[in-house]
């Protein structure tokens, strides 16, 4: 069974940027990754697989690009 989990950059500044995501466009939870050692949480505290893929995307397109993304997706 697949999975499809998007996000979209919801607040940046500082030490942290925070997204909005959820699976395909229900974006009903939020991460937030610190912008210095990229360490992620979500505020419902349930880091699951697709808290994970979703963190491993938004970082993989920063060391691309030198910046936090405005939308990412995971599809598996």
């Amino acid at each position: 069974m697949g999975m499809m989990v998007v996000a979209r950059r919801h607040e940046a500044g500082g030490e942290t940027v925070r997204y909005e995501f959820g699976f395909e466009d229900r974006f009903d939870r939020v991460l937030t990754i610190d912008t210095t050692t990229l360490e992620a949480r979500v505020e419902d505290g349930d880091f699951n697989s697709a808290a994970s893929a979703i963190t491993a995307k938004i970082v993989s397109a920063w060391r691309s690009s030198g910046e936090f993304p405005m939308r990412v997706m995971f599809a598996s």
